[in-house]
C-alpha cells in the first residue's frame, strides 16, 4: 500500500499538510485508508500560545544579505499563515512541523521588554539599530492581547534607541503614538509588506494577514504621523504576483512611502514542498509554470541558498524583475536614500533611587 502526505483543508490556514519536522526520529505520514469523506467541510484548527523562557532578547547575525546585524523576534511561528514564509523551517527545531504547526502552535517571549531593558543597560552595550520582526511578524494577531511588541517599543523610546520594524499587519497603528514619537526623533522606520492588491490572491497566500487596502492605509497613517515607511514587495513570484510589482509600488508611493524593496521567492528546506502543495490546490492552472520560472531563477533548482543570490536569484527572469523594480522605484521617487537612524540619542535612563535624584537630577 502506497503512502502519501495527505493534503488537509483547514479554514483560515496556509499550509496544506503537517509533515513531521526534519529532526524527528520518527516520521508521521497520513495515508489514504479509503474512508476519506468527499467534499468534507474544511477543518478548524485552534491556535495555541506557549511562553518561551528566553535568557536574552537581542539576536545577532552576520549575513551580508540583510540590512541589519541585530534583531528582536517577539514570537516563534506566525498565525498569518503565509505559505511562502522563510521562517517555517525553524519550527522543526522545536520538534514541530513547518506546516500547520508553524501557524497554529506559537511561542511568545513574555519577558521581552524586561530582557531588552537589561541588555541595553549593560555597561558593555554599544548601540546599533535593532530590527524588530526579522523572523516572524511582530504584529500577528496574538499581539493584540500579549502586547509584547508594544513593550519593546516603549523601551526603545525610553532609551532613545533606534529601531526598524517590518510587518504586514494594520495592527501596527495601535502603537502609532510610540512610533510617531520615535519617528520625530529619527529613531524609527517601518517596512510594510504588500505582496498583492488582489484580495483573493492575498487571502490565499496570507490567510490571516491584513487585506491589501488596510496595509496601504497603514502606510498612509504612519507616513502622515512622520514615520518613514518603506514598502516591501516580497516575495515576488513569477507568473503569480510579479505582474503587480509596479501597481503595488505606485499605490504605496501615493500613500506616502519613501522607499521600496523586493525579494524574489525563496523556497528553502520544507517550504518548497509546502509551496508546491499550495500551488496544486489553490492555483493548479499556473503551478507548473510558476515552478518552471522559479527554477530558471535558481540555476535549475527550487532554491539556491548562496549569499548574494538568494534574495534576487539569477538569470534572465531575475534580471528582468530587477530592472522593472529599479525603473519603477526611480519613476515613483522611491529611490531616495533615507536618513541614517540616529545612534547619538541612546542613553540609559535614570532609575528611581539613583544618586542623581538626591540633587533633583
Amino acid at each position: 500500500m502506497s503512502t502519501f502526505t495527505q493534503q488537509i483543508t483547514v479554514r483560515g490556514r496556509g499550509a496544506r499538510s503537517n509533515a513531521s519536522g526534519r529532526f524527528e526520529s520518527q516520521a508521521r505520514e497520513a495515508f489514504d485508508d479509503g474512508w476519506t469523506v468527499e467534499d468534507a467541510e474544511p477543518q478548524q484548527l485552534k491556535t495555541t500560545l506557549s511562553p518561551e523562557n528566553a535568557r536574552t532578547i537581542i539576536s545577532k547575525n552576520d549575513s551580508p544579505d540583510v540590512g541589519f546585524s541585530r534583531s528582536i523576534n517577539p514570537y516563534r511561528g506566525c498565525e498569518h499563515g503565509c505559505i511562502y514564509c522563510y521562517a517555517r523551517p525553524a519550527h522543526a527545531y522545536m520538534g514541530l512541523s513547518p506546516g500547520l504547526d508553524f501557524e497554529s502552535q506559537l511561542f511568545f517571549k513574555p519577558d521581552a521588554a524586561r530582557l531588552l531593558e537589561k541588555e541595553l543597560s549593560s555597561p558593555r552595550y554599544r548601540p546599533e539599530f535593532i530590527h524588530i520582526g526579522g523572523n516572524t511578524d511582530p504584529y500577528q494577531p496574538v499581539e493584540r492581547t500579549t502586547r509584547i511588541t508594544r513593550g519593546v517599543l516603549e523601551v526603545m523610546e525610553r532609551f532613545g534607541h533606534p529601531c526598524s520594524i517590518i510587518t504586514k499587519s494594520a495592527l501596527i497603528l495601535r502603537d502609532l503614538d510610540v512610533l510617531a514619537a520615535l519617528g520625530r526623533r529619527n529613531l524609527c522606520r517601518v517596512a510594510i509588506s504588500v505582496t498583492s492588491l488582489d484580495r483573493r490572491l492575498a487571502r490565499s497566500m496570507e490567510p490571516r494577514a491584513a487585506t491589501p487596502e488596510r496595509r496601504i492605509g497603514a502606510i498612509k497613517a504612519l507616513s502622515d504621523a512622520g514615520v518613514p515607511v518603506v514598502v516591501m514587495f516580497a516575495p515576488a513570484i513569477p507568473s503569480l504576483n510579479d505582474h503587480e510589482m509596479e501597481a503595488v509600488l505606485e499605490r504605496a508611493a501615493e500613500a506616502g512611502a519613501r522607499g521600496a524593496g523586493y525579494v524574489a521567492l525563496r523556497l528553502p528546506r520544507e517550504i518548497k514542498d509546502l509551496f508546491r502543495e499550495w500551488l496544486d490546490t489553490d492555483h493548479p492552472d499556473r503551478a507548473r509554470r510558476v515552478m518552471s520560472l522559479v527554477r530558471q531563477m535558481r540555476g535549475g533548482l527550487d532554491y539556491d541558498p548562496e549569499w548574494g543570490k538568494r534574495m534576487r536569484g539569477e538569470g534572465p527572469i531575475a534580471e528582468l524583475m530587477s530592472q522593472r523594480f529599479q525603473a519603477a522605484k526611480k519613476r515613483l521617487g522611491l529611490d531616495a536614500k533615507l536618513p541614517v537612524l540616529d545612534l547619538s540619542q541612546f542613553k540609559v535612563p535614570a532609575k528611581s533611587g539613583d544618586q542623581g535624584d538626591l540633587f533633583g537630577g
